[in-house]
């Protein structure tokens, strides 16, 4: 496996993964799901998303961003869940707050392909994501394309850290279990990514965006 990944199975108890389901999805009232497109061709992705803290990542026919206002209804994210924070600074090892997280919203016939999360100019900054939902099949390569994988499957409160060489490795969702998990209502997986996109001041040299 490669350098810097961590696998934290069962992380997050069940009775928390209820109460952090039930503050994103009431977040989402404020930030609707809105459904993002790829850069040039504008083809829609299969996975939903929204953001919550104070930078969210989008993508449309115009590229890969982050931007501090909703897409649809212009209007700032929320704030990040205190909970989610507290995990960060539990598991990131990174001595500064996220700043993005990126919420995923899987239904059963939903992918993501082979990519790495490169917008941020923070690259000494850990990618922390949570698995809430139905299982998923996650797929972990190394930091070239054509490098070799991995597969397996993540269950609801998972917690899986990119750092060291893995920030920069290839990884996506082959395929989702539906039925697998009750928490989601209706059904499906949603995946949180906390994500730190500027450096802190200290290494920067300017004022950090939070």
């Amino acid at each position: 496996m490669i350098e810097g990944f961590r696998l934290l199975a069962d992380h997050i108890p069940a009775t928390a993964q209820k109460r952090l389901i039930e503050e994103v999805l009431g977040l989402t009232a404020e930030a609707p799901f809105f459904r993002p497109t790829m850069p040039g061709s504008g083809k829609p992705m299969s996975v939903q998303m929204t953001n919550l803290g104070p930078l969210g990542w989008v993508s449309d026919i115009s590229g890969y961003r982050y931007e501090r206002l909703h897409p649809e209804t212009g209007r700032p994210w929320p704030s990040i869940p205190q909970a989610l924070l507290e995990l960060w600074r539990n598991v990131s090892g990174y001595d500064a707050d996220p700043q993005a997280c990126l919420v995923n919203f899987y239904s059963p016939t939903s992918r993501l392909g082979l990519h790495v999360d490169a917008d941020e100019t923070a690259k000494d900054a850990p990618v922390v994501s949570v698995s809430l939902g139905d299982r998923a099949l996650f797929r972990l390569g190394g930091q070239k394309r054509s490098d070799s994988t991995s597969s397996f499957r993540l269950a609801s409160g998972d917690v899986v850290v990119l750092g060291g060489q893995s920030r920069h490795a290839f990884h996506g969702i082959d395929r989702i279990y539906p039925g697998t998990s009750r928490l989601v209502p209706g059904g499906g997986r949603i995946n949180l990514t906390l994500r730190r996109v500027t450096a802190p001041q200290e290494r920067a040299g300017t004022a950090p965006d939070a």
